[in-house]
């Protein structure tokens, strides 16, 4: 590669991972030192741990007061996915997905739960949505709120009917926090701790509406639920699971890491404070693309742009001209490159995704950081390029 002179200014944090994504600013282990190690998630002090963290989530996100809140295991995955094994069957069901993960929900619905009445709908190429009109009021909808994998999210909540008879289970993993939620519009919310408030891995959180606790009450599916997935004994609402008594052991040093979270975002303004970051740190890349000939975003539409797993695609003529495995070699040389510099760690992106850049803009990046980000991502480019022919 042909030598380019390096930026003289560097991110004073180059982690810009769509998860884990980067710890809150001023975050160290000592604001751990609370947490309950060596002691029981069942005893009076745990599920009093686990209850704060419920109790600021619902809070902080302005939860309604008749929904419930719950930590449930392995991460959103298993949020999810007790959702759909438990709530889905009794109504058609519409999929929507526009990344990897919808897809995943895809597969449950069709190949595993085998719905009768399910109908799919998938957006190709990544970066634009399908049709979300072909909703049916009468059934139950699956979506992805903010599609990490791809960089699009729902421009709203209009297309869901005011009066649907079926629930509306929303994977809002990393729109959550950063992102509005129209909790009228949702029956289930699913996210995970280690998105947007930079939590760790491994517990998801389920909010449920009157109208899916109504559902799980009254028509149990009648398949064998594996325990992490049950919510109900004797054909009523496990209580207890949405007052901090999780169905499997939880790690108390990961519960009191997403306390101090909750407890950061809580001080700077709550949730508007927590959205304006998401927001401010896009608008610098935005702008950053629009001035930039090589560099685009992989959603076209920017009503439909996420403004925290923004995904970004190669535009050059000459990287455009080539073939599609020199393509990705391109980009990952690209991403390799920022990381051997020590500037951005982890923004390829996503395995299954179009070959480009993937930069977590969420809320606990600090707008600095991407702003000394720019120049290296024009050096990287420039020298990853450099020995290109030009584009005929």
């Amino acid at each position: 590669m042909t030598e380019i002179s390096m930026p003289d200014r560097r991110p004073a944090d180059a982690r810009f991972s769509s998860g884990p994504t980067r710890k809150r600013p001023g975050w160290s282990l000592q604001h751990l030192e609370g947490a309950l190690l060596g002691r029981s998630h069942r005893s009076l002090l745990g599920k009093a741990k686990l209850k704060e963290a419920i109790d600021r989530t619902r809070r902080l996100l302005l939860v309604p007061d008749d929904y419930k809140v719950a930590i449930v295991p392995a991460s959103d995955t298993g949020a999810v996915e007790m959702a759909l094994w438990s709530l889905l069957g009794a109504r058609p069901v519409d999929v929507f997905a526009w990344e990897s993960f919808g897809e995943e929900w895809i597969t449950d619905a069709v190949e595993q739960l085998k719905l009768d009445d399910c109908r799919t709908h998938m957006s190709r190429p990544y970066g634009t949505l399908p049709d979300l009109s072909q909703a049916r009021p009468d059934a139950d909808i699956v979506f992805t709120q903010n599609g990490t994998t791809s960089g699009v999210r729902i421009p709203d909540f209009e297309w869901i009917a005011e009066n649907r008879r079926g629930l509306t289970i929303n994977d809002a993993t990393s729109a959550a926090f950063a992102q509005p939620i129209d909790w009228a519009k949702c029956d289930v919310v699913t996210f995970s701790w280690q998105k947007v408030l930079g939590g760790e891995a491994a517990h998801g959180m389920l909010v449920l509406s009157p109208r899916a606790v109504q559902r799980l009450e009254s028509d149990a599916p009648s398949r064998p639920l594996p325990k992490i997935f049950r919510m109900t004994k004797k054909g009523k609402l496990d209580a207890d699971l949405f007052e901090g008594a999780t169905i499997n052991t939880p790690s108390m040093l990961a519960t009191e890491d997403y306390l101090d979270a909750l407890r950061w975002a809580e001080r700077i303004g709550g949730l508007g404070a927590l959205q304006a970051r998401a927001d401010a740190n896009t608008r610098v890349l935005s702008d950053w693309v629009a001035r930039t000939p090589w560099i685009d975003f992989l959603a076209a539409d920017p009503t439909i742009r996420s403004n925290t797993s923004v995904c970004l695609k190669i535009v050059d003529r000459r990287v455009v001209a080539l073939p599609a495995a020199e393509q990705s070699k391109v980009a990952a040389t690209l991403a390799g490159t920022l990381e051997r510099a020590g500037v951005a760690l982890d923004v390829g992106s996503y395995r299954s995704a179009p070959p480009g850049l993937r930069i977590w803009c969420g809320a606990t990046v600090e707008r600095d950081d991407l702003e000394a980000l720019i120049p290296w991502l024009e050096w990287a480019y420039q020298t990853t390029v450099a020995d290109l022919p030009a584009a005929r």
